[in-house]
């Protein structure tokens, strides 16, 4: 599992924007970036605006490497469709992202150690790849033991996320299933994304 050297909450002021919409975010206070130099804005060139862009997508997925993020651009350049709509699918197809997105975690961070520390199965069988790839149709379950864990019930009554359509859960049951994959327009991300931007940074 790749490493996280900053803080995330210093990832929403080096970013300049509240990426996960937290309400205990430090941008909310300071609109600015860490530093002594973060509050210097000069205008961004097309680069810069374009390297935010994958800053901000690969951080809001709890800081995926660069390795491994280039490798989903790569997969979706190959496949029909417009390349950044094709990434967004893909890293909404991601374990560690479906967890997060039916609410059985607060976090994305929280969603990829949930994972790997093998609370999850995914049709039955257990999985501990946070990247692992669903498919359409997967049915996806916190384990027995797992959904008494406060981490879980917290997550499941806090009412400052929905959960899209393109998922189903029971959260009774703690089970759910991944319908389909997304469009760009029903990913609820709290801030705008920019795929077609990361696309151009590749491209170059």
């Amino acid at each position: 599992m790749a490493k996280r050297p900053q803080a995330k909450h210093k990832i929403d002021r080096r970013l300049g924007v509240n990426l996960w919409g937290r309400a205990k975010s430090p941008f909310n206070k300071r609109e600015y970036g860490p530093g002594q130099h973060g509050q210097n804005k000069k205008k961004p060139t097309d680069y810069a605006i374009q390297l935010l862009a994958k800053q901000k997508l690969r951080g809001y997925y709890a800081n995926i490497g660069e390795r491994q993020f280039y490798r989903y651009y790569e997969e979706a350049r190959r496949r029909k469709g417009d390349s950044g709509h094709n990434l967004v699918e893909l890293l909404e197809r991601r374990l560690d992202a479906v967890i997060y997105r039916m609410k059985f975690v607060p976090t994305m961070f929280a969603a990829r150690q949930f994972v790997s520390h093998g609370h999850v199965k995914v049709n039955g069988k257990r999985v501990t790849i946070s990247s692992y790839s669903l498919k359409d149709g997967d049915i996806i379950e916190v384990r027995e033991k797992s959904r008494t864990m406060a981490l879980v019930l917290g997550a499941i009554e806090a009412a400052d996320r929905e959960i899209p359509s393109y998922l189903e859960v029971d959260h009774k049951a703690f089970t759910g299933k991944f319908v389909r994959g997304p469009k760009l327009e029903e990913v609820p991300y709290p801030v705008h994304m920019e795929p077609n931007l990361i696309v151009e940074f590749y491209s170059r």
